[in-house]
């Protein structure tokens, strides 16, 4: 009978010290802080580049005027060979921007559908009250075209990896056809793989 328990609590410590030693330890971090797990494209990619890109804009005459200009921003197109979740690069930017105070962003891009679909049911269903019902025809037109790209070129040689990465954004005058501003920003990441285990 001794035996069969402590065969039970060695059975039970073995498996309790195995679910303890394959749970993650996970914590919270700092989202400013410099994420370096992988050479991927990261976090702290996305924050450097919309920084940059942002702050640029910001300085450009064509937003020192006090006007705030209405854009249209189109989802910035990735040609790398790694998935980037680019929609989390361009909503960090038109955030970081609509916060400035100093631009205002059309939202027909991305919900036209649903806002043809509420003035429909605001202006023919006979059901909201004419008094508050949108019309069409008052959407405001968009000034500028606000699009960008990111590319990269990776290299190894041994245990060395090096991507690099370039990301470059425009903005267009709607009515001109003309680029208004232009910048790039370029990320350099290198992992070198260790001599044991790698």
């Amino acid at each position: 009978m001794r035996r069969k328990i402590l065969i039970l609590i060695s059975c039970l410590i073995t498996v309790l010290l195995f679910s303890c030693a394959t749970t993650p330890r996970v914590q919270y971090g700092s989202p400013e802080q410099v994420e370096t797990v992988t050479q991927e494209f990261g976090s702290t990619d996305l924050q450097m580049i919309a920084e940059k890109m942002v702050n640029s804009l910001l300085a450009t005459p064509l937003l020192q005027s006090g006007q705030r200009p209405v854009l249209y921003v189109h989802r910035v197109k990735n040609k790398t060979d790694e998935h980037i979740d680019t929609k989390s690069v361009t909503d960090k930017i038109r955030v970081t921007l609509l916060k400035s105070g100093k631009v205002r962003f059309s939202a027909v891009n991305e919900v036209n559908d649903e806002l043809v679909k509420q003035l429909e049911y605001q202006t023919s269903s006979g059901i909201v009250d004419p008094t508050t019902a949108k019309q069409f025809g008052r959407q405001v037109g968009t000034d500028y075209f606000l699009y960008g790209e990111i590319t990269s070129i990776k290299k190894s040689s041994g245990r060395v990896k090096d991507v690099y990465f370039k990301f470059t954004m425009n903005l267009v005058n709607i009515e001109t056809g003309l680029i208004e501003w232009a910048d790039e920003k370029e990320i350099r990441k290198q992992a070198k793989k260790p001599l044991v285990g790698g």
